[in-house]
């Protein structure tokens, strides 16, 4: 109980300092300060910048924390959906680009090259948060699965047989009463991203909540994607970028990472496409 204990004391520290929807966090200190002066961080909040710089830059920007502008312009951040006009939309498309978040590495500072930008963790967040207290727990605890709600998920250790891994279940984007796929976690993550909870409807046309970095349009081909890759932090941000970029941008950047493994559910299509070694996390497609 007292391994749990802190582990949940670091989980409300990381949520402290990550989140945007309490003031005093230091990202929403970033978010007011870091257009007019360089703005200096806690040192693991600048490494995972520089990781997310690292991730977008390779998902050539379907990953991109400072698509804030574009999810508040269309609702999504007070989770009141709506269409945004042109002019809005292209103003919030002008201040989203990794390339706009200068990151000193000498000084250990953050500033943002306009007005109006701002930074967004949701996507890389939990993932984050999962690595973190796997870390907390780990010399301490032969096994566990860390779980950060059914869309995020950390395994220490080989489960609880000790050998074969956790076994979990993907959840089919379109019913949430089904499963899309099993498969075993062996001292590796998992994060699953999608639209099925966060959306709305207008004119007939659905919108989800993952919007393109790259367009400022909410993605809309892909009905769900899973990414198993070592760390939950990059699982969380590619299965965001592979949602977004589709099965092209999740084959093109499996071709240099070979370590991880992608599962992914096109809209219209009923059958998932993989990418990655299925044998090695034992993995079984549930047909019907």
């Amino acid at each position: 109980m007292r391994i749990a204990g802190q582990a949940l004391d670091e989980a409300e520290r990381l949520e402290q300092q990550l989140t945007i929807f309490r003031e005093n966090s230091e990202v929403s200190a970033i978010n007011r300060n870091a257009a007019s002066q360089p703005v200096r961080v806690e040192p693991s909040l600048f490494e995972l910048l520089l990781l997310c710089r690292e991730l977008s830059r390779a998902t050539a920007g379907a990953f991109d924390v400072t698509a804030g502008p574009l999810s508040r312009s269309w609702g999504f951040v007070k989770r009141a959906g709506r269409i945004p006009d042109q002019r809005e939309l292209e103003e919030a498309k002008s201040l989203v680009g990794i390339d706009k978040l200068l990151l000193n590495s000498e000084s250990r500072t953050v500033q943002f090259e306009r007005p109006g930008m701002e930074l967004n963790l949701g996507s890389i967040g939990k993932g984050y948060a999962l690595d973190r207290l796997a870390a907390t727990i780990r010399r301490r605890v032969r096994t566990a699965l860390l779980s950060a709600g059914s869309s995020s998920m950390c395994a220490v250790g080989a489960g609880d047989d000790g050998r074969r891994g956790w076994l979990v279940g993907i959840r089919h984007p379109r019913n949430k009463d089904r499963r899309l796929a099993t498969l075993r976690l062996c001292d590796t993550a998992l994060s699953t991203s999608g639209s099925e909870e966060q959306f709305f409807e207008h004119g007939g046309q659905r919108y989800g909540h993952v919007i393109d970095p790259r367009t400022g349009l909410p993605a809309q081909r892909v009905t769900g994607v899973t990414v198993i890759a070592p760390s939950a932090a990059v699982a969380d941000a590619l299965a965001t970028a592979f949602y977004v970029g589709g099965p092209e941008l999740a084959e093109h950047y499996f071709s240099a990472h070979p370590e991880i493994l992608v599962v992914m559910l096109e809209e219209g299509s009923e059958r998932p496409i993989v990418f990655g070694d299925q044998d090695r996390y034992e993995m079984e497609i549930i047909d019907g």
